[in-house]
């Protein structure tokens, strides 16, 4: 089934969720809007995107250390109160964030804090290997391949390593709904024994 990028508009102005989610609601739903919004709030989504404004002065840094000691990573998690930053929940979140990144090994958390030049450098390679399609097909293209290098290269749109039925968006999204506070992935680093920084 086709989503049109209208319904996933519609979508998103209703519950305030991403579009990457909007649209999978839309196709688990078969393109039903009001199934979508209650696909969207079961999962704890729709208020979590609602929260998203709200200040995340208070939380954590998670630590993973691999047991080889060959690779280490440190994840700052924000939220909103220190009351949440000491529950065992948010703390295990901090680390699977953690592990996540020592395997997966994201260059950035989102999208958005990739370097445009970084971005504009992937275009360039997709669009000349597909330079002989017509100039339509290559946008397509182009389009879908940088949703798979987000999905490769940016922490929050990564599967989780340890249920790739979700994105790590969505794991903090949906740990974020339990607590009613917004929470936040603000930054990490990781280091590899022998790798240039």
């Amino acid at each position: 089934m086709t989503i049109s990028a209208q319904e996933v508009k519609e979508l998103r102005d209703r519950t305030g969720v991403g579009m990457m989610n909007c649209k999978k609601a839309l196709v688990e739903c078969n393109g039903d809007t009001e199934k979508a919004v209650d696909y969207l709030r079961k999962k704890g989504l729709a208020a979590a995107e609602k929260r998203s404004g709200r200040e995340t002065a208070e939380g954590r840094v998670g630590h993973y250390i691999h047991m080889t000691g060959k690779i280490g990573v440190l994840v700052e998690l924000n939220c909103e109160t220190d009351f949440v930053a000491k529950n065992e929940e948010f703390q295990q979140l901090a680390k699977d964030l953690c592990m996540q990144v020592a395997a997966a090994n994201p260059l950035a958390v989102s999208r958005e804090d990739l370097p445009a030049d970084v971005i504009e450098r992937e275009k360039a390679i997709y669009a000349e290997q597909f330079k002989d399609k017509p100039a339509r097909a290559i946008e397509k293209i182009v389009e879908g391949k940088l949703e798979k290098f987000f999905s490769e290269t940016c922490l929050l749109d990564q599967k989780f390593v340890k249920n790739d039925d979700i994105t790590i968006e969505e794991l903090v999204k949906q740990t974020s709904a339990k607590f009613g506070e917004n929470l936040r992935v603000r930054r990490f680093v990781r280091f590899e024994v022998g790798e240039d920084t």
